[in-house]
C-alpha cells in the first residue's frame, strides 16, 4: 500500500527564491477604495481619506496658562524678590467665565490656569512668584514679559490651515486634533476584509471535544489577531475538510473579501488539496518558495482578492504571515510598510541553518545574548517565547557562537 501512497504525492520540482516570492506578492494588493465615517473613540490607526483644514481657532481665545494673576507686562517691569512691585488686585477670572472686569494700568486680575484673559493683560504672573499684601494689593516678585504665560488664540491651530494630510494613520494625537475642532467622527478607508480558512479533518475548534488524531485550531486565533494587529478586519470561515467539494463550498462563503488566507493543506500530500482548488477557482502565481518555515507557502488571485496558502504547522503558519501577509495586508488598508524594532546582539551558542533556503530562526534575548526559541514547526511555543527571529540567509550553514545577530522583533 505505500507505494500507492507515494505516488499520489506531489513532490515540489523547484522552489522560488524568497526575495521573488515577496516582490511578488508585494505587487499584488490593490489598495482598498471603500470608505465609512467611525466615531473618534473608534478611529485609532484608521487612514484618514481627506484632508483636514481647520474651522476654528483653537484656542478661540486668550487663555491663562498658569494659575496667578492677569497683568500688563510693563507693570513688572524691575520686579525682584527684593524689590517687588505692588499691583492692585481689581477681580478674578475662572475657566468658563466671561471676564467682566479690564486690567488697567497698575492693576491685576486672578487668573486660573485656563481661564480667559480679561481685557488689558498681555502676560501672567505665577503664583508662586507674587505674594498678598492685605485684601487687594498683590506683590510681584518677578519680571514678566509680554505674552508669558499666555495661550494666544490660534496660537495651537489657526482656522483656515491644514492640519492633517490626506492618507495620515490616525494616532491619539491626531485624534487629539480631531477633538479639538469639535469633530465627532471621521471619514476613514475601511479595513481590509481578510477571510481565513484552515482546513483538515485533524482540526477541531476550541470548545469541542478532540477526537483520535484531532488537533485544537490554533491557526484561524493567531491569523485573526495579526490580522487585527495590522489594519485588517479577519472573518474565519468554517474549518473545510479535505476534499475539493468542501474547499470550494467554503470558498464560495468568501465572496466580498479583500484577501482570502488558507492555513494548512498547501504541501505535498495526496490531501493537500489547497493549490488544486485555487487552480480551478482561480489563478497561481507560484507554489513553495526557498524558505525555512513556510516550504510550501502558496500565493495566487482568485477575482480581484490574492490568496495566500500557509502551512498548516502553527509556528510555520504565524512566521510566514509576519513575512507575507503583514505586507500584503498593510498595503491594501493604506497602511505604511511595518518597520519592526531590529536589535544586534552575539549568539550565544552556534546554530545551524538549512543551505539553499532562507531561515526566519525563532530566538529569545536573555542577558544581552540571543539564545535559540525554535523547537519545531507544529510547536507555537517557539513563537509564544520567541522576542523575535534571525533571518539566516540562504547561503549560510550555520552562525558561531558570538556572532553579531541582527533580531527582527515580534511586536
Amino acid at each position: 500500500m505505500s507505494w500507492m501512497i507515494l505516488e499520489r504525492m506531489r513532490p515540489f520540482t523547484d522552489t522560488l527564491p524568497f526575495d521573488e516570492a515577496l516582490r511578488m506578492v508585494l505587487a499584488a494588493p490593490t489598495p482598498t477604495g471603500r470608505t465609512e465615517r467611525v466615531a473618534l473613540d473608534a478611529a485609532d490607526g484608521r487612514v484618514l481619506v481627506s484632508e483636514v483644514v481647520a474651522t476654528l481657532d483653537v484656542p478661540p481665545f486668550d487663555r491663562a496658562a498658569m494659575d496667578g494673576y492677569a497683568v500688563m507686562a510693563a507693570d513688572t517691569t524691575g520686579a525682584t524678590m527684593a524689590a517687588p512691585v505692588p499691583i492692585r488686585l481689581s477681580g478674578q477670572v475662572f475657566t468658563a467665565e466671561q471676564p467682566a472686569v479690564r486690567v488697567r494700568p497698575g492693576s491685576c486680575v486672578q487668573v486660573a490656569t485656563g481661564a480667559p484673559m480679561p481685557d488689558g493683560a498681555d502676560a501672567v504672573v505665577m503664583v508662586e512668584h507674587t505674594a498678598r499684601q492685605g485684601d487687594d494689593t498683590i506683590l510681584v516678585r518677578r519680571t514678566v514679559t509680554a505674552s508669558q504665560h499666555v495661550g494666544s488664540r490660534g496660537g495651537d491651530i489657526t482656522a483656515g490651515h491644514l492640519v492633517l494630510d490626506a492618507g495620515c494613520v490616525l494616532t491619539p494625537a491626531r485624534i487629539g486634533v480631531l477633538a479639538a475642532l469639535g469633530r465627532t467622527d471621521v471619514e476613514v478607508y475601511a479595513q481590509p476584509r481578510v477571510a481565513i480558512l484552515c482546513t483538515g479533518d485533524e482540526v477541531v475548534d476550541p470548545g469541542h471535544s478532540l477526537g483520535p488524531g484531532q488537533l485544537y485550531n490554533v491557526n484561524r486565533f493567531t491569523l485573526q489577531a495579526l490580522v487585527r494587529r495590522h489594519g485588517g478586519d479577519p472573518v474565519a470561515l468554517p474549518t473545510s475538510r479535505d476534499s475539493i467539494d468542501a474547499l470550494s463550498h467554503t470558498l464560495s462563503r468568501a465572496g466580498g473579501c479583500d484577501i482570502l488566507v488558507f492555513s494548512g493543506g498547501s504541501s505535498v500530500g495526496e490531501r493537500d488539496l489547497v493549490i488544486d482548488a485555487l487552480r480551478q477557482h482561480g489563478d497561481v502565481t507560484f507554489h513553495g518558495v526557498a524558505i525555512k518555515p513556510g516550504k510550501p507557502t502558496v500565493f495566487g488571485r482568485i477575482g480581484n482578492a490574492p490568496v495566500l496558502g500557509l502551512s498548516g504547522y502553527p509556528t510555520s503558519c504565524l512566521s510566514n504571515a509576519h513575512v507575507f501577509l503583514v505586507p500584503l495586508l498593510r498595503a491594501t488598508a493604506r497602511l505604511p510598510r511595518w518597520q519592526p524594532r531590529q536589535l544586534t546582539l552575539p549568539l550565544a551558542r552556534r546554530i545551524t541553518s538549512t543551505p539553499e533556503r532562507v531561515q526566519f530562526y525563532m530566538v529569545r534575548v536573555v542577558n544581552g545574548q540571543v539564545e535559540p526559541a525554535f523547537k519545531a514547526s507544529g510547536d507555537i511555543t517557539s513563537m509564544a517565547h520567541a522576542d523575535g527571529y534571525l533571518t539566516i540567509p540562504a547561503a549560510t550553514e550555520g552562525l558561531d557562537a558570538g556572532t553579531d545577530v541582527v533580531v527582527t522583533l515580534y511586536e
